[in-house]
């Protein structure tokens, strides 16, 4: 190979086998910016490698393949040349210097967009939802009653012990924390109130709706998008059959059904762990703690409680059931929506309990 500034004179063979002597040679060519005029009339054989090689020494002069002439070169050569140079990635241009902060802006700005893009496929699948439920309640559709009680025990019966050994705990911790706060008062005995009212009123309903979300709602998307995976919900279309009516449904109602129960335990159990703590540790007779109970606690505290239920009930359910929809069929999908339905709902859950303990404080209830 002889370089002489825009000019590329080719010789021998090109080939992997001649690639060790051939790459000296090609790495001490210096060629002048602007198109290269290649001889390849002398160039017996050519494979991929040769070609590979003489792009990569073409590219010295700046210009793109198109620009340069080469004659001589076979036909059979010549095209397996087109052929290396077509299927070549082009060199990357020197990255701009970008600002940061118009990078975080950006970031932001789609973050927003794919926030609103979210809710509003959420409201949209709400309402979808909601009109097939009136549907069901006022007969024009069916109610999957064997769908809708298996449903039942799995997302209520089954969860009864974790959610009554967490509540219980978690009134036991809240009574000694009060406790241990309301001592230097001498106001030990109010430790009552605490566990009642907070229980009544937040931590029963609050902590069975974020459990649920987690072991419910993720359950509800990967049935569902494991069902998506293997293109039964394509089936369920082309046998007519309504997935919303089919799929939705049954899991929300057992949801709507279940969810005021679990939290009514977990009320009881709250505060069952704070009266054992308030008996064995602050000196507070059985008699005492359910005679303040009954004294102290308005019943209005219970109904505040147990009217977030449904509707932490319906977020949780609607959430699960969107995620797994969502699913693209592949087992990662089915793990990414899932992990999406778990945070989605806590988030909701909690969001929608500061409203409505807003909304309660201005009605004074």
């Amino acid at each position: 190979m002889e370089a002489g500034g825009a000019r590329l004179r080719l010789s021998g063979t090109w080939t992997l086998a001649r690639l060790d002597a051939l790459l000296p040679r090609a790495a001490a060519a210096r060629l002048a910016n602007g198109p290269v005029a290649v001889d390849a009339g002398a160039v017996s054989a050519m494979d991929t490698a040769g070609a590979l090689l003489l792009l990569r020494t073409l590219r010295g002069s700046g210009q793109p393949f198109d620009a340069h002439a080469i004659d001589g070169l076979r036909e059979a050569d010549a095209a397996l040349l087109r052929l290396v140079a077509s299927r070549l990635e082009p060199e990357r241009p020197a990255r701009e210097p970008h600002f940061e902060f118009r990078l975080m802006l950006l970031r932001i700005g789609q973050a927003v967009w794919r926030f609103l893009a979210q809710g509003r496929e959420f409201l949209g699948f709400v309402g979808l939802t909601v009109a097939t439920l009136a549907q069901v309640l006022a007969g024009r559709r069916r109610l999957r009653w064997t769908s809708t009680v298996f449903h039942m025990e799995q997302v209520g019966l089954d969860a009864v012990p974790i959610v009554a050994l967490l509540t219980f705990l978690v009134g036991a911790v809240v009574a000694f924390v009060g406790a241990t706060a309301l001592r230097d008062f001498g106001a030990e005995v109010f430790t009552v109130e605490l566990v009642s009212i907070s229980f009544l009123r937040e931590f029963g309903v609050l902590l069975t709706a974020i459990l649920l979300a987690g072991r419910s709602g993720s359950a509800f998307t990967a049935q569902i998008g494991s069902m998506k995976a293997r293109e039964e919900l394509d089936a369920i279309q082309a046998l007519g059959l309504d997935a919303i009516e089919l799929l939705v449904i049954p899991r929300l109602l057992a949801l709507l059904v279940m969810l005021p129960l679990l939290a009514f335990i977990a009320m009881l159990m709250g505060i069952v762990g704070g009266g054992i703590v308030g008996v064995l540790a602050l000196d507070i007779t059985p008699g005492m703690f359910i005679s303040r109970l009954h004294e102290m606690t308005d019943v209005s505290h219970f109904w505040v409680g147990m009217s977030k239920a449904p509707v932490f009930a319906f977020l949780i359910a609607a959430v699960g059931c969107l995620e797994g929809f969502k699913v693209e069929g592949s087992a990662e999908s089915v793990g990414r929506h899932t992990t999406a339905s778990v945070v989605q709902s806590i988030f909701l859950v909690i969001v929608f309990d500061a409203v409505f303990a807003m909304f309660f404080m201005e009605l004074d209830i």
